[in-house]
C-alpha cells in the first residue's frame, strides 16, 4: 500500500505548515520569504512530485483542499475512514493497472527501435553479434586476464540510451565500479568475459539482456530500452 502510506505520512508532515496558512486561498505561485514557506514550498513540491511519479495526474484541487482543511481541523470527514481506505484501495489497483499497460505500450515501442537499431548496428564492419543476440565493438584490445562469470572485476564504464543520453558513468564520478559479475545484468556477465585486463568495449545491450520493462526507479532507462555501455576493464580481482 504504499500510496496509502506516502499519502498519510505527507499528510502528517504537512499538518503544522498548512495550519498558519490562508485557507481561503492556494495557487502554483510560490512565496519563499521565510524558512517556513521554504519548508512548505519543499514538502508541497515532493508531494505533489511524488504523486505525479505515481501516474496521480487528475487530482481535484478544490476536494484535494477541503479534505486537506477538514484533516487540519479535525472535522468530520464526508466519508468514513474505511470507505477512504477503500476508495485509495481501489484507486491504487486501478492506478497499477494503468501504470503497467503503459509499461507494456513503452516497451513494445522501444523494443521496436531497439531492433531497427540492432539490424542496422549489425551491419557495421567492426561490430560483432554474439549468440544471445549482444553487440559489441573492441575499441582497444587489452593483454591481460580475462574473467569468469564469477568473476570480481574492477571497470571504468559510461552507459547512454539510443538518443545518446547518458544514464551514468564511473568516469562522471571519477571513481572506478567494483562488483561480482554474476550481479549484474546478462549483457554485462557475458560481455566482459570477452575482455581481457586492459581493453575497452562498446557494447549494445537489448533489453532482454538489460533491464527488460522493469528498468531500476528513477533512472532515465525505459522499459524495452537497448542500453550502449563503453567499459574498460581495469583489474580482474577475482579470476
Amino acid at each position: 500500500m504504499r500510496l496509502i502510506t506516502y499519502f498519510v505520512l505527507m499528510s502528517t508532515a504537512l499538518l503544522f505548515l498548512f495550519s498558519s496558512c490562508d485557507r481561503a486561498e492556494y495557487s502554483s505561485s510560490e512565496n519563499l520569504a521565510t524558512k517556513a514557506d521554504s519548508v512548505s514550498y519543499s514538502l508541497g513540491f515532493f508531494y505533489g512530485n511524488g504523486l505525479s511519479t505515481e501516474g496521480v495526474d487528475d487530482i481535484e484541487m478544490k476536494n484535494f483542499i477541503a479534505g486537506m482543511l477538514q484533516g487540519l481541523e479535525r472535522q468530520d470527514p464526508a466519508l468514513d475512514e474505511m470507505q477512504m481506505q477503500q476508495v485509495l484501495q481501489q484507486f491504487q489497483q486501478e492506478l497499477q493497472a494503468s501504470q503497467a499497460e503503459r509499461r507494456e505500450l513503452d516497451a513494445a515501442a522501444n523494443i521496436e527501435e531497439a531492433q531497427r537499431f540492432l539490424e542496422e548496428n549489425a551491419e557495421r564492419d567492426d561490430v560483432m553479434v554474439t549468440e544471445s543476440g549482444l553487440q559489441y565493438r573492441v575499441i582497444e584490445e587489452g593483454t591481460g586476464a580475462s574473467p569468469t562469470a564469477e568473476s570480481e572485476v574492477e571497470v571504468h564504464y559510461r552507459g547512454t540510451l539510443i538518443d545518446g543520453e547518458e544514464f551514468d558513468s564511473s568516469y562522471e564520478r571519477n571513481q572506478t565500479a567494483t562488483f561480482p559479475l554474476n550481479r549484474v545484468i546478462p549483457g554485462w556477465t557475458e560481455g566482459l568475459q570477452l575482455m581481457s585486463e586492459g581493453a575497452t568495449f562498446e557494447f549494445f545491450i537489448p533489453s532482454e539482456l538489460g533491464y527488460g520493462n522493469n528498468p531500476p526507479p528513477g533512472s532515465p532507462i525505459q522499459p524495452g530500452s537497448l542500453l550502449i555501455f563503453e567499459v574498460e576493464l581495469i583489474n580482474v580481482i577475482t579470476e
